[in-house]
């Protein structure tokens, strides 16, 4: 197969057709050569002599046989379901979509934020049995906003809460890199804990890894004040999910708006479905009709920086250097 040509495999994201993603390469990279694997049969022989792959993921088998695989272009920004490991044995750059959810993901936040603070599912549940009656809400602004994680989607959240009149704090691995919230802070607990006490809107736009897997349990959940709410845009395992059940229950937080859960997808019997204070989504938050163009403008960048220095190294959105 030439040097100059892309391999697309079949996965897509969000149920978006992938040839919206095919033709959004093509449109940018037309001296390239695009090649859709539209059966399990294609992606393995395409990836038998492919320098450049792109999709959500690829497994062991199609690796094992992408001998020539220079490049893996994921199209999430989440890459914990990656064999990071194998690539990297292989000698593979991993690159991730990290950057394409952030106005559509910090929307999302906004939205949930601004549901509990004026309460519309409220609203919502009187509409549905045709009842006329006053109701109290809430008001956003002067709240505390905690935004754990500080990377795109982090910031295109705090970037549109500064209309609001809010206090924003940032946690995030390095404090001492800054960002744009008023406050920053790291994971320390002697750091963590007294912002939470203080918190509002407890907003999880982080990534899942060891330092945050199970972040907000049963003692953070405690710790948040009672008129509190949680949104969860993340991944589910930041979240001890029984724990925040039982605070949900016990009315320990005000709420909690969930894009992400563990399990997940959430099985239909589970408690979370029943709770009038929780609001669930399925893990759709990234989705944006413009996905597959941010993502090929990013790929773009990649390839032409690639042709032009013949390296696959300090790429955009560098997730694991070959």
């Amino acid at each position: 197969m030439p040097s100059d040509t892309i391999v697309v495999l079949r996965d897509g994201v969000h149920g978006m057709p992938v040839e919206q993603y095919v033709e959004a390469i093509r449109e940018r990279l037309p001296e390239y050569e695009v090649r859709q694997a539209r059966s399990r049969a294609e992606e393995q022989r395409l990836v038998q002599d492919a320098r450049i792959v792109t999709d959500r993921a690829i497994d062991e088998e199609l690796l094992n046989l992408a001998d020539d695989l220079r490049l893996f272009a994921c199209l999430s920004a989440g890459f914990d379901h990656l064999p990071l490991d194998s690539l990297a044995e292989q000698g593979v750059t991993v690159t991730n979509a990290s950057g394409v959810h952030g106005p559509n993901i910090a929307e999302h936040v906004i939205g949930n934020i601004l549901v509990f603070a004026r309460r519309f599912h409220e609203g919502w549940r009187r509409q549905q049995r045709n009842e006329w009656r006053h109701y109290q809400a809430y008001e956003l602004k002067d709240s505390t906003v905690t935004v754990v994680g500080l990377g795109a989607i982090g910031q295109a959240i705090v970037e549109r809460l500064n209309g609001f009149d809010v206090e924003t704090i940032g946690v995030r691995y390095s404090p001492k890199k800054g960002g744009p919230t008023d406050q920053i802070v790291g994971f320390d607990e002697s750091e963590f804990e007294p912002v939470l006490g203080a918190t509002d809107y407890l907003v999880l736009a982080c990534p899942l890894t060891e330092t945050t897997k199970g972040l907000i349990g049963e003692l953070e959940l405690t710790t948040l004040p009672a008129e509190s709410v949680l949104v969860n845009v993340g991944r589910g395992g930041l979240v001890e999910t029984d724990a925040l059940v039982e605070a949900l229950r016990n009315h320990e937080i005000r709420g909690a708006a969930l894009d992400v859960t563990d399990p997940e997808p959430l099985p239909g019997e589970h408690p979370l479905w029943d709770l009038e204070n929780a609001l669930i989504t399925p893990h759709m938050a990234g989705h944006t009709p413009s996905y597959y163009e941010r993502r090929a403008d990013i790929l773009e960048r990649n390839v032409r920086k690639i042709g032009e220095r013949g390296a696959y190294s300090d790429l955009e959105n560098l997730v694991s250097p070959s």
